[in-house]
């Protein structure tokens, strides 16, 4: 697959209205996609959002014309049942028909144990999300489908309103299970940067193509995204300043174990310095150095580069990275 530049529409900072004019506006500034989360509850307790994705990727459609739209990521396990993900984008790729992709991970416990759900363990997610791609993948390619699986159920269920090609399914993973089971079963694969770069090479690429082997299949037979963190501005400070918001990321995974509440993720994370909440961003203010901090990734495989930028000044940013970077992120492929 070709190169694609996409922009993240970021749920957790911004209501869903800003979200529609910056998707008009990466639209403007020639990026290839917009792809945004699927959360119940934000990062942060204050000046957070959670717009709910389906009814606006709806939205976000009806205002843009070319630009791809999907989520990064949506769990149809817990709040949803896999056969209601299947019907809403359905219904979304008969509206949009080739601009629609539905990603999917295993869930995060800050969206979903709100809703007294009980939290199980990452063996029991995982088998839930393989059943849950089954089930969906058979809601859209048969009629009168009664599916008895070990955690969803269906009797005589029919999709009746779908699009000619099925909707893309993309899975996100950032270890090797899940990602193995993106290459055997996915469209395509979704990931984060910021990470060791050997978690890429020796871990998530070779697993991503040991799951396409069993398929009979490679690594060309996907699409390989990747949501980059970014921090690009001509003034180093700001972009280095930007990053504060989104310092949660920086937060190690036994220090976000268990924590289910917005106030507590944003005391911990305000609880960080600035030079550890840049540490998940590439933070730059020179162009040709910022790409080639990308090209990283590229000589790593991904071929679809998805950026959130953590600043407030949204519209600002994709007019810069649509003059100065995207054009040479292009020039490079």
């Amino acid at each position: 697959m070709g190169l694609r530049l996409g922009y993240k529409a970021s749920a957790e900072q911004f209501g869903p209205v800003d979200l529609l004019r910056y998707t008009v506006a990466a639209e403007e500034n020639g990026f290839d996609s917009v792809f945004t989360s699927d959360h119940l509850q934000p990062w942060r307790h204050d000046g957070g959002h959670a717009p709910a994705a389906l009814p606006w990727l709806g939205a976000a459609g009806a205002r843009t014309e070319r630009v791809i739209l999907g989520t990064s990521v949506l769990t149809p396990t817990f709040r949803y049942h896999p056969g209601v993900v299947a019907q809403a984008f359905a219904t979304l790729g008969v509206l949009y028909p080739g601009r629609i992709i539905l990603g999917i991970g295993s869930g995060e416990s800050l969206n979903e144990v709100p809703l007294g759900i009980e939290w199980p363990d990452g063996k029991e997610r995982f088998a839930r999300l393989k059943e849950a791609i089954t089930l969906i993948k058979e809601l859209w390619s048969g009629e009168r489908v009664t599916f008895d699986g070990q955690f969803y159920r269906t009797q005589n269920a029919t999709i009746y309103d779908r699009p000619d090609t099925p909707v893309p399914i993309y899975i996100g993973a950032s270890g090797p299970a899940a990602t193995r089971m993106a290459g055997r079963v996915g469209d395509g694969f979704i990931t984060t940067s910021g990470k060791p770069e050997t978690l890429y090479r020796d871990t998530l690429m070779p697993a991503l193509a040991e799951g396409a082997v069993k398929a009979g299949r490679t690594l060309d037979d996907l699409d390989l995204m990747i949501e980059m963190k970014v921090s690009f501005d001509p003034d180093l400070d700001r972009a280095r300043e930007d990053t504060r918001y989104w310092a949660a990321l920086a937060l190690s995974a036994e220090e976000k174990m268990g924590v289910e509440d917005p106030i507590e993720m944003q005391r911990l994370s305000d609880a960080l310095p600035v030079e550890r909440a840049q540490s998940r961003w590439i933070v730059s203010s020179d162009p040709d150095e910022h790409v080639e901090k990308i090209r990283t990734y590229l000589d790593l495989g991904f071929r679809h580069l998805v950026f959130h930028a953590p600043g407030p000044d949204q519209e600002r940013f994709l007019k810069i990275y649509g003059e100065q970077v995207l054009p040479r992120l292009r020039a490079l492929a």
